[in-house]
């Protein structure tokens, strides 16, 4: 069971939209919303996530195709004010994708599929979201990049696509952060990394992650609430790992 994490900053009534609510991290960050007493919790992802807690509302969403994330945007635009949105998509590898090793192994196709997922698609979701956020009080708009985007902290190479996809994804987040400031002052919009999740993601590289810093998706979820809670309006714009840590671009 998971112990709910108490979001304090945040004005109530409110609903809250997880995007990539069936993985692991999307998952429980789900759960714990709906259990902190956020009016409704949109939970979107391709298959539509189904909830025993009626404050869940699944909804699809296919964050490659730009019809898709309007038509799930448009379903938002009814209720409480929409104060909590988070962007929980991702692709590191899958059946025809693996994280290059080697400027060899570059492929034009996979570039583009890794920005197509990593970065081009929460942007969009950007574009379609922001506007729905309330003129005043705090709001936040995250997504969930990595530690491996972080351009001054890449002292290992390899993982081309990936990296340079969520590079991307933080300067679109930077950018997006800057423009949102002018017309909702109160609102925080951020990149996270929430560590080494032990999800689907992460699984073919867990060799050689440190003793303790593999988290179960319910610790990282709660560790993620905790630093938007946290978050004000001046920390918009930022990148900030799992334990409040600002992260260098």
């Amino acid at each position: 069971m998971i112990s709910p994490q108490r979001l304090t900053s945040f004005e109530r009534p409110a609903r809250a939209a997880v995007v990539g609510a069936s993985g692991g991290i999307g998952a429980a960050v789900t759960d714990l919303l709906a259990q902190e007493g956020f009016e409704t919790v949109h939970a979107l992802s391709r298959k539509g996530r189904e909830s025993g807690n009626p404050a869940v509302h699944p909804g699809r969403i296919d964050i490659e195709q730009e019809s898709s994330i309007a038509a799930a945007a448009e379903a938002l635009r009814v209720g409480a004010p929409l104060r909590l949105v988070l962007v929980a998509t991702g692709l590191l590898h899958d059946a025809s994708l693996q994280p290059e090793k080697t400027y060899r192994s570059l492929d034009p196709d996979q570039l583009a599929r890794s920005f197509a997922v990593n970065a081009i698609g929460p942007a969009l979701v950007a574009k379609h979201v922001l506007p729905l956020l309330p003129r005043d009080g705090k709001s936040v708009f995250a997504v969930i990049s990595a530690r491996v985007g972080s351009i001054e902290d890449n002292r290992l190479g390899g993982w081309y696509g990936y990296r340079a996809s969520k590079a991307a994804l933080n300067q679109l987040l930077r950018t997006l952060a800057i423009e949102l400031r002018r017309q909702k002052p109160d609102a925080v919009c951020v990149a996270l990394h929430p560590g080494t999740v032990d999800t689907n993601l992460s699984q073919p590289f867990r060799a050689g992650v440190e003793s303790g810093k593999l988290f179960s998706p319910d610790y990282a979820a709660q560790r993620l609430l905790a630093v938007m809670d946290g978050l004000t309006a001046a920390d918009s714009g930022g990148f900030f790992a799992w334990d409040g840590q600002k992260i260098p671009f």
